[in-house]
């Protein structure tokens, strides 16, 4: 048996996700469930809600004065997420 266009296992499961409609909605999952990992155990305690909605990620903040910090650095938190997503999945990052 002769194999033509042989492809990668993780090519095609990806291709397959994107033809779904479902890479962007499994990236946002994903984003939403690694948040404790990029801002870490002592933010991530005072933490609520985590959601996307049009590639802005909403974080519920319990702390003010934290949530007036966080803001400051917004920016390269929606880039951290982002760079270990793999994809451009938050374009903003929205404190409440």
């Amino acid at each position: 048996m002769i194999r033509k266009k042989e492809q990668k296992l993780g090519s095609l499961l990806q291709h397959f996700l994107r033809e779904q409609g479902l890479e962007t909605p499994l990236n946002e999952y994903r984003a939403v469930q690694i948040w404790p990992e990029i801002v870490g155990p002592a933010i991530s305690r005072y933490v609520g809600k985590v959601f996307i909605k049009n590639c802005i990620m909403y974080v519920q903040i319990r702390s003010a004065a934290l949530r007036e910090n966080l803001t400051h650095q917004r920016t390269v938190l929606a880039q951290r997420v982002n760079q270990q997503i793999g994809a451009q999945v938050v374009n903003e990052i929205r404190f409440y």
